[in-house]
């Protein structure tokens, strides 16, 4: 489609404004602020960035920065960054009341990053983000405020789902 938006690569991009959630919303709308795409940050910077997201209840967005994190990771942790680009996606489903995609999403990312947890990379809680996912893919309605229900990713305290700040 010639009207498609492009990126300067010819790929496909949507750049219609998004709600805290991700969802479009019509062109002539004001969105939130979306993270820039495609650009390789240290983990720890990628780490801290997400975090910043979801404490801000917007795990689309942090979705997006751990997504960028993952495909531009040394292969031997991709499978973390896409487990957590996926615990992210998750969170954003039961947020937008869809427990079923949530339940998917959460349970996918959990069994990503559990192979880390002998010695996890750049500080990931991964012990507290499966037992966090794994819980709230049982119960997806807990993360219907996705602020109040985002995790910890890295230390050891891990919020309880839908406890503010637990």
């Amino acid at each position: 489609m010639a009207d498609r938006d492009r990126d300067a690569e010819g790929r496909a991009r949507n750049a219609r404004p998004r709600d805290a959630l991700g969802r479009p919303l019509p062109r002539e709308a004001i969105g939130e602020d979306r993270a820039p795409e495609g650009l390789v940050r240290p983990p720890a910077v990628a780490l801290v960035e997400a975090q910043r997201l979801l404490d801000a209840g917007r795990p689309f967005h942090a979705h997006e920065v751990l997504e960028d994190a993952w495909k531009t990771a040394p292969e031997e942790e991709r499978a973390l960054w896409r487990g957590l680009a996926q615990l992210a996606v998750g969170l954003t489903h039961a947020a937008r009341g869809n427990d079923r995609g949530a339940r998917t999403l959460l349970e996918r990312g959990a069994e990503s990053i559990a192979g880390y947890a002998a010695a996890p990379p750049h500080g990931v809680d991964v012990d507290g983000l499966v037992a966090w996912g794994r819980g709230l893919a049982a119960a997806p309605g807990a993360g219907a405020d996705p602020a109040a229900a985002a995790p910890r990713l890295t230390g050891s305290a891990v919020r309880t789902p839908g406890t503010p700040g637990g």
